[in-house]
């Protein structure tokens, strides 16, 4: 190994050695307890190391969701090659995202901004497209095959995200007790159901 390759894959396992720590601060203290000063004693490295790799905190930030959103695209992708009706790959989907969420707290508050600082992350996460076009396609589809073309796709979109997200982040910021993980799914089906009842009038 030459000394350029050395140096680079060096320069690598600094960097993936700052993701790992930033993470595990994350996952104990949250995304607030996170900084760069903290990482930079974690790793034994100055702070001017950390700079070297990235930016500033909103860098690492971002590349932690961008992690988010193509684990999320890769779920929702498998849920809706689960069937090809597009009514059942809506509910797959649905179903897909509310399990990440809730299996990956910490990644989603990152990536929808909920009790943090986020940053904009339709222009820097292409992966924030990909998602848009996994929902807007059985959507549409639907919208055809029942002739409802008064009906914009574009804001049935944005209602089918904001129900999920809604419920997500009520559950997230206001973990009642009394409201059973059961309750909270059958609320989802629910609202997702009617959704989908509603496209085909």
């Amino acid at each position: 190994m030459g000394i350029a390759e050395r140096r680079l894959r060096q320069k690598d396992e600094v960097r993936s050695s700052i993701l790992a720590t930033a993470w595990q601060f994350v996952k104990k203290e949250g995304w607030q307890s996170l900084s760069i000063r903290k990482i930079a004693d974690a790793i034994e490295y100055s702070v001017p190391v950390i700079y070297d790799h990235f930016e500033n905190k909103e860098a690492i930030l971002l590349e932690f969701g961008k992690q988010g959103f193509q684990l999320l695209v890769k779920k929702m992708e498998a849920a809706k090659k689960s069937s090809e009706d597009p009514a059942e790959q809506l509910s797959a989907i649905a179903d897909s995202y509310w399990n990440f969420a809730l299996k990956n707290e910490e990644y989603y508050q990152l990536m929808f901004g909920i009790g943090i600082a986020c940053c904009e992350t339709d222009k820097c996460i292409p992966e924030r497209n990909v998602f848009r076009k996994l929902v807007m396609e059985p959507i549409q589809k639907i919208l055809d095959e029942n002739n409802n073309t008064g009906v914009n796709a574009c804001l049935k979109y944005h209602t089918f995200w904001s129900v999920i997200h809604g419920l997500i982040s009520i559950k997230m910021m206001n973990n009642n007790p009394d409201i059973s993980d059961e309750l909270n799914k059958m609320v989802l089906d629910d609202a997702i159901a009617g959704f989908i009842k509603n496209l085909k009038r």
